[in-house]
């Protein structure tokens, strides 16, 4: 029988004991567990804690009138799954999240031009509550137009990789900065439908 851990339990001792095993008094293990250069627990690392009068600086100027953050999906791994049919639909599409009151103030319709510094894209829309009047999500790992894989291609959805700017860098992190983008939306004219965005 095959016995694991420090108390020597087997799967039989836990189906024995359905409500719980009695391993007594709680042990002190912090010290043997932190690996931080000073032994504590580090709430504030020096580069973060640095990082806070950049911070300021940026609640300090005026925000975007809409700014863009990204969204995964349940039935989605970017875009791994996009080629399984029974997976690609539902809320399993690319659409851009936005709340009512957004649509009605922009005066938009079923799909938008969505406008960033780096592109453009039309997208269809997904009005919700879910989400904050001045922030719109664009799920990410789409975009399979012309893809030689045929479930994926014929719902090809917009690469959102299209509004971030890959110069633009988070300091701390040295990441891409793919949420906050600043972003503008205005109504399709007729000739800007797309059909690769559905």
């Amino acid at each position: 029988m095959l016995r694991l851990g420090p108390y020597g339990l087997s799967l039989a001792d836990l189906r024995a004991n359905p409500h719980g095993v009695d391993l007594g008094a709680l042990e002190p293990r912090l010290e043997e567990l932190l690996c931080t250069p000073s032994g504590r627990v580090e709430l504030a690392p020096r580069p973060l804690a640095e990082d806070v009068g950049r911070l300021r600086e940026r609640l300090a100027v005026r925000p975007a009138e809409m700014v863009l953050i990204g969204r995964r999906q349940l039935r989605s791994n970017n875009s791994w799954l996009h080629n399984v049919g029974t997976l690609v639909g539902g809320s399993n599409r690319c659409t851009l999240q936005i709340h009512p009151d957004d649509v009605t103030r922009l005066g938009l319709g079923g799909q938008a031009v969505i406008r960033s510094a780096a592109g453009e894209l039309t997208v269809p829309l997904e009005p919700t509550d879910t989400i904050m009047p001045g922030v719109v999500s664009l799920p990410h790992g789409w975009g399979h137009s012309g893809s030689a894989q045929r479930v994926a291609a014929e719902h090809a959805g917009v690469n959102a990789n299209t509004l971030t700017d890959e110069s633009v860098v988070d300091a701390l992190s040295g990441n891409a900065v793919f949420n906050g983008v600043p972003v503008t939306l205005s109504p399709c004219e007729a000739g800007e439908l797309s059909p690769a965005s559905a």
